[in-house]
């Protein structure tokens, strides 16, 4: 395969899979000079934008500290893996398209239809009495939730000047972690009192009600493509849409996840999933007008390994986010609500690493190779670490500081890798950098909740089984809850309440073990993107920063 470089790829005013998400034209550009948005605008949207943010983060997490009631209350123990890689791949399958429809439409019209999405979602989750109406309910709402992912990023590269986007690419991830951090809390206070239908009934109008605010919030001349899209009609704009590039693409993700996710990996969905991505490449690199992955730019090496490394990097991060607090429940037989505390220091660490290097390093265009490759380093051996504490009797203090060491060395890598791509990219292509670097990131919450939930479903089932034969106990319904209920650990006793223990302590260990191997092998990957930028690059680089 021909490696090609961003400087190669040909301007043309014919879209193309090369062609940025966001266009700069000069029109735009005037526009942007002669007119700053003002201060209160300006926090306005941060506002606005952090509360979808919010939304969306504490989705992921309060699953963990709800599992267990909402298992029950739909009786669906054994599918309790799909309650959070529902939502997730819906998302991440979704990012792509609506970096597209951002660019068809404007950011500010694809938040509004988001929002509407969102609060629909999160409508039927509350109302739902049944397991599918629940998980189509977690679908809406991930489809929803990926406008936010998709456009939070680019605005933040379109509003902000050169020499303050780490610190705002930092200020975007802390909204990410925080809502990551209080959803898993929050929810684990909610649900014992008032059950867990509340949070969602909630969070509906205000997703609503925050969307359509930001609408009105976000200038006007911010519209990307603004110009030719109010020349063409709806149904003009809707076909430029990459409708068999997002079947097939979402398509292969569903296959393969599930086979990865289910508790004995099956043969065929694998297979279809191979021939569904094989016509996913053809049609995006062949014939896809305006596709809504740019295999092209993929082949370039800075892009291709900086996005596969970010991909494994946030699969390992995701098992701490999803897997701290069901170990604090199940061995150290903590309550919901204190499990979700958990969260907090390591999310704080995520935070407060992002906030750091935007602010004290990251304050020009350039290349951030060693730094990225140190820190990669230090976050293995944070995650390795990890798994040797996680048992019944370690040191609480220790975890927690290793946990908020795993959260501050992962938020740094975000913001390190993503300036450090840029660096190594011509600044025509940053927009659709980004919202590949994105892509993949959000496909690490899928891939981590479904390879990882599988995983640790495998580890756990076994030394379930395997340690109540020992003891010539064969108990399949007291298996069957387990794997979707943490909780009930707490409730047994004697000998089934010690193999529970030793289960759920294997699982954990397990895949923490397996997560450092894992973040090893993503630092090979980003030591391959080299530290030398795309010519042309430094030049626009500088004039940014001034």
């Amino acid at each position: 395969m021909t490696m090609t470089t961003a400087q190669d790829i040909p301007p043309d005013s014919t879209p193309t899979e090369a062609t940025p998400l966001l266009e700069s034209s000069p029109e735009l550009n005037s526009v942007q000079t002669e007119k700053r948005i003002t201060v209160a605008r300006g926090l306005a949207i941060a506002v606005l934008l952090g509360v979808l943010i919010f939304i969306q983060a504490t989705n992921i997490s309060m699953i963990s500290t709800t599992q267990s009631d909402i298992a029950a209350d739909l009786d669906a123990f054994s599918e309790a893996t799909w309650f959070t890689a529902a939502y997730l791949i819906a998302m991440s399958s979704t990012v792509p398209l609506g970096g597209r429809l951002s660019q068809i439409f404007s950011p500010r019209l694809y938040l509004l239809v988001s929002s509407l999405i969102t609060s629909t979602g999160l409508l039927v989750t509350a109302a739902a009495r049944r397991l599918a109406v629940f998980l189509l309910g977690r679908v809406l709402t991930g489809c929803g939730s990926a406008g936010v992912m998709a456009t939070s990023i680019m605005l933040v590269l379109d509003l902000a000047s050169g020499k303050r986007r780490g610190l705002f690419i930092g200020m975007v991830n802390t909204g990410y972690t925080t809502g990551v951090a209080a959803g898993a809390v929050l929810a684990g206070i909610i649900t014992p009192i008032f059950g867990w239908r509340l949070i969602y009934w909630v969070q509906a109008p205000v997703a609503l009600l925050a969307g359509h605010l930001l609408f009105f919030a976000i200038p006007e001349q911010q519209q990307v493509d603004s110009k030719d899209w109010r020349k063409r009609s709806l149904l003009q704009n809707l076909a430029r849409v990459d409708y068999l590039g997002m079947v097939t693409l979402t398509g292969s993700v569903i296959l393969l996840l599930f086979s990865l996710a289910s508790p004995d990996v099956p043969t065929m969905p694998v297979v279809l999933f191979m021939l569904l991505f094989v016509v996913f490449l053809v049609v995006e690199s062949k014939y896809a007008s305006e596709p809504i992955i740019p295999v092209a730019l993929l082949r370039t090496r800075s892009v291709l390994l900086t996005c596969f490394a970010g991909l494994g990097l946030m699969m390992a991060r995701w098992a701490v986010l999803f897997y701290t607090p069901v170990y604090a429940i199940a061995v150290r037989g903590w309550s919901p609500a204190s499990a979700g505390l958990i969260l907090v220091p390591t999310n704080v660490g995520f935070g407060l690493g992002g906030l750091l290097v935007g602010w004290v390093h990251i304050r020009k265009a350039g290349s951030y190779y060693i730094s990225s490759l140190v820190i990669y380093l230090l976050f293995t051996l944070a995650l390795l670490t990890l798994s040797f504490l996680s048992t019944p009797t370690s040191d609480t203090a220790a975890y927690v500081a290793v946990t908020f060491s795993n959260g501050l060395f992962t938020g740094a890598l975000l913001n390190y890798t993503l300036s450090h791509v840029l660096h190594l990219t011509t600044p025509d292509t940053h927009f659709i950098v980004t919202s590949l670097v994105a892509t993949f990131r959000g496909f690490a919450g899928s891939f981590g909740s479904a390879i990882g939930g599988g995983l640790f479903s495998r580890v756990l089932k076994r030394s379930v089984e395997t340690g109540l034969a020992a003891h010539g106990i064969r108990d399949a319904e007291l298996v069957r809850r387990l794997l979707g209920s943490p909780a009930l650990v707490n409730s047994l006793t004697g000998l089934e309440q010690q193999v529970a223990v030793h289960g759920y302590e294997d699982a954990v260990r397990t895949l923490f073990l397996v997560g450092s191997v894992l973040a090893l092998g993503t630092m090979l990957l980003q030591a391959g993107t080299g530290w030398r930028a795309a010519e042309g690059t430094k030049d626009e680089d500088e004039s940014q920063d001034r």
